[in-house]
């Protein structure tokens, strides 16, 4: 059986987004949900200056290659596969761009030694749109796998 290059890299893709969503989902969200308001805005301000560049090029990239094997001549299920592994990528995108993004961008304005007594901790739903996106994105793993599997 030959796999083409890039079911594989489909695969490695939505293997790397789900590994790094599910690990920050696992350990990164509920250290920052113990932190101090100062040192959570403070950890925040680090942990995204490589990530913000590299995800949306992973997501999307993984999303793109997905389209194509869904378009290309191949096994029916396998195609199909790769179809709703494309839309799945699209849901990771969609809620990052629109849900956990923006509460970064408010954040990354934040002076951490100036939190404001009447802050709106953003926590809670900072880590409900996180688990969503890791959700699609494991999703998104399984389906290329076996769809990866059956060509």
């Amino acid at each position: 059986m030959l796999i083409s290059p890039l079911a594989v890299t489909v695969l490695v893709g939505s293997g790397m987004v789900a590994g790094v969503l599910f690990a920050v989902a696992l350990s990164v969200v509920p250290a920052l949900m113990a932190m101090p308001a100062d040192r959570y805005l403070y950890t925040t301000g680090l942990l995204g200056r490589n990530w913000d560049p590299v995800m949306p090029i992973l997501v999307l990239g993984t999303a793109a290659g997905d389209l194509a094997l869904a378009l290309l001549p191949g096994p029916p299920v396998a195609r199909a596969l790769f179809g709703v592994t494309f839309v799945l990528m699209l849901g990771v995108a969609g809620v990052s761009h629109l849900c956990n993004v923006p509460i970064n961008r408010v954040l990354k304005q934040m002076d951490p030694e100036a939190v404001p007594a009447d802050w709106a901790d953003p926590r809670p739903r900072w880590r409900a749109f996180h688990l969503l996106r890791t959700t699609l994105a494991v999703a998104a793993l399984t389906a290329n796998s076996v769809g990866v599997a059956l060509t």
